[in-house]
C-alpha cells in the first residue's frame, strides 16, 4: 500500500514526541476526494491533542495532529461533482492536516483564494472560518456595534479585528503583550488594553464613556470571565471560544440577570459534518472575495518546514507569534 510522511503524536507530553514517520495513505470513498497538501496551519487544539488532552472526533487520526491544511485536489472518489484533480482547495479536517495527503468531505472543502500561496491559505481556514461564524452567525455583531476581542493579536483574534473593522465595528482588543498590541493597531484596533497593567473592565469603561460593549469574544476564558461581565453592556452578547487561561471561573449570575447577558459557547472541531459545512460555506460566501481583494488578509507569523512541528509548537506555546504558524511541505 501506498505510504506517506506524516508528523505522529508518538506518546503524550511535549513537543519532543512529535516525530516524522511513513504511514499508509487512504483511498477517498463516496463523496470524499483526497487533497495532497501543501501547507497546515498550526493551532493550539494541536497542542492539546499532543498532551492527550483534547482527542479528535471519530473517524479522525489520534495520532496525527492538523486541523487546516491547502493544496490540491489528488484523486476524487465516487460522487464528487465539485471539484477535479489539480484544484486548490483549503479547509476543515479533524485531524490528519500534519501529513502530505488528507482524505475530506468534497463540500467542505473550499477554494484558495486567488492570489494567495498554499501558506497563506493554510492560515485561513480555522481562524477565519471560526471568528466568522462566533461574530455573525451566532453573536449577530452588527454595524456600529462594540466589540471587545480577549487575545487580539492570536490567530482568531486578528481575523476576528479585520473582520470586524470590515463591518464597521469599533473594536477593542486585550493581549499580555505590548508589541502584539501595537501590531494589532496596524490592523486597525481602536483601543489597545494591556491586560498585564490595566484593568480591563475600568478599560472598557472609560474607551466606551461608561456603556460598555456590545460583544465580546472570549479567546482566553478562565480568570477573564468577571472582567468581561463588567465590560458588557446592557443586552450585551459574548461568545468563549477557547480556554487557554483555563476552564475553571465564577460567574456573578446578578449581573447575567440585571444586564440581561446572553453568553454562549462554541467549538467548530465537535460539530456535525453537516454544520461544519454550513459554516465553511458561509465563510466562502462572505469572506472569500474580502480575501481575493485584500481588504483581509492572513497574518502569518512564520513558515516552517514539516519536519519542524516539534519548533512549531514550542513556538506557539511561548506566545511568541503574532499571527498564525504554519508548517510548509515540500513540493514533488
Amino acid at each position: 500500500m501506498a505510504q506517506m510522511n506524516a508528523v505522529l503524536i508518538t506518546a503524550a507530553g511535549g513537543p519532543e514526541v512529535l516525530q516524522l514517520h511513513q504511514v499508509t495513505i487512504r483511498e477517498p470513498g463516496r463523496g470524499e476526494m483526497r487533497v495532497r497538501v501543501r501547507a497546515a496551519g498550526v493551532n493550539r487544539a494541536d497542542l492539546l491533542q499532543r498532551r492527550g488532552l483534547y482527542p479528535p472526533p471519530p473517524g479522525w487520526p489520534a495520532e496525527i495532529p492538523g486541523l487546516e491544511y491547502a493544496g490540491e485536489v489528488e484523486s476524487v472518489g465516487d460522487g464528487v461533482a465539485l471539484w477535479q484533480a489539480g484544484d486548490c482547495v483549503m479547509g476543515l479536517v479533524g485531524g490528519g492536516g500534519y501529513a502530505e495527503f488528507v482524505v475530506v468531505p468534497e463540500r467542505e472543502a473550499i477554494a484558495v483564494p486567488a492570489g494567495l500561496s498554499f501558506e497563506e491559505a493554510a492560515a485561513i481556514p480555522e481562524v477565519f472560518i471560526t471568528a466568522h461564524d462566533a461574530l455573525f452567525t451566532q453573536l449577530g455583531l452588527g454595524l456600529g456595534e462594540r466589540l471587545l476581542i480577549h487575545a487580539v493579536g492570536s490567530g482568531v483574534g486578528t481575523a476576528a479585528l479585520q473582520l470586524a473593522k470590515v463591518a464597521g465595528a469599533t473594536v477593542l482588543g486585550t493581549s499580555r503583550s505590548a508589541w502584539k498590541l501595537e501590531r494589532a493597531r496596524e490592523l486597525g484596533l481602536d483601543v489597545a488594553i494591556d491586560s498585564s497593567k490595566e484593568d480591563m473592565a475600568e478599560a472598557v469603561r472609560g474607551a466606551t464613556g461608561g456603556e460598555g460593549v456590545h460583544a465580546i469574544l472570549d479567546l482566553v476564558g478562565g480568570p477573564y470571565l468577571a472582567g468581561s461581565l463588567e465590560s458588557l453592556a446592557v443586552k450585551g452578547r459574548m461568545i468563549v471560544v477557547g480556554l487557554t487561561a483555563g476552564r475553571n471561573a465564577e460567574v456573578d449570575l446578578g449581573a447575567v440577570l440585571s444586564k440581561r447577558l446572553h453568553i454562549v459557547g462554541t467549538s467548530l472541531r465537535t460539530r456535525p459534518l453537516e454544520e461544519r459545512i454550513a459554516a465553511a460555506r458561509a465563510f466562502d460566501r462572505d469572506v472569500g472575495g474580502l480575501l481575493s481583494n485584500g481588504r483581509v488578509r492572513p497574518i502569518l507569523d512564520r513558515v516552517l518546514p514539516l519536519e519542524e512541528a516539534a519548533e512549531a509548537h514550542r513556538q506557539m506555546e511561548s506566545n511568541a507569534n503574532f499571527g498564525k504558524i504554519v508548517l510548509k511541505l515540500p513540493t514533488k
